[in-house]
């Protein structure tokens, strides 16, 4: 039978705790309120140090979150590209509008190009994650505002799954400059991902037949695809290094959308990395 007075007595709890090895619940309960105040301070002081140097992308001159301690180990890497297409990535896409400022700002092309000859010089697996709409997907009864404006600029529209004529050079094609790294034979081309992360095709079967279970992962765009394919791969039991440098996103009245992918990444990813940084790891240089 249950002591219940015993079970309500605070010093009982405290004591209980205690021989446990942990704090008694007040002195936790203090230092979880003291790490939430410094995290907010440090937070604060850092995106006030950025602000202050003109760079609202400029990491926090000191932050509050712990290093990971992940180490790129590359028999079990791979280089994962989310939709490196024309439609993202080139003047010719039809989202060039809204991307265009943001991929030339942080030289994105150029920086997914050297990831690619980085990751073939080391023989590391290399997958892409495209994303392809066909007919039947015009179908679709409901979708985000995302999805919507996809669709009504036909955004990475094909004909079918089986259909490439007038493929080539559309807006869902490649991009020409990493055409070579691609159709070289050994790079993994999945089947399309559909909204935004990778939870309707195969990378993951893809990667774990490879017996990869880290992913250095770049392409479009930062705060969608990118992102999403970041928090699904961690929720499958991968480490991801996210490249931030090798992605971009829309800039719109709604919102920054690489602000507010790189803040996340921040967060969440095992590591964040310059296309430097990432280079260098790949080629064991790091």
């Amino acid at each position: 039978m249950c002591d219940h007075n015993h079970s309500h007595d605070p010093k009982s709890r405290a004591t209980q705790s205690e021989r446990r090895g942990g704090p008694p619940l007040a002195r936790r309960a203090l230092l979880k309120g003291g790490v939430a105040a410094g995290a907010a301070v440090a937070l604060a002081a850092g995106g006030r140090a950025a602000q202050a140097a003109g760079d609202p992308y400029a990491p926090p001159e000191k932050g509050a979150l712990p290093e990971t301690g992940f180490k790129l180990n590359r028999k079990r890497a791979a280089l994962v590209v989310t939709d490196p297409q024309i439609d993202f990535l080139s003047p010719k896409g039809v989202t060039w509008g809204v991307v265009g400022k943001s991929v030339e700002q942080h030289g994105t092309v150029n920086n997914i190009k050297r990831l690619f000859a980085a990751a073939k010089t080391a023989d590391m697996t290399v997958a892409i994650s495209p994303h392809y709409y066909y007919p039947t997907d015009h179908g679709w009864s409901f979708g985000g505002p995302l999805e919507k404006l996809m669709h009504a600029i036909g955004m990475f529209d094909r004909k079918s799954a089986y259909d490439v004529s007038k493929f080539d050079g559309s807006g869902a094609d490649f991009m020409p400059e990493y055409k070579d790294y691609i159709h070289d034979g050994k790079t993994i081309i999945c089947s399309p991902h559909k909204v935004y992360g990778p939870e309707q095709n195969d990378l993951a079967l893809q990667l774990r037949k490879a017996h990869v279970d880290q992913v250095i992962l770049a392409g479009m765009s930062a705060n969608l695809c990118v992102e999403a394919h970041l928090r699904e791969l961690l929720e499958m039991g991968f480490e991801v290094a996210v490249v931030k440098d090798a992605t971009a996103a829309a800039m719109l009245p709604e919102g920054d959308g690489y602000l507010a992918a790189l803040i996340n990444f921040r967060y969440i990813a095992n590591a964040l990395w310059s296309t430097d940084e990432a280079v260098a790891q790949i080629a064991g240089k790091a």
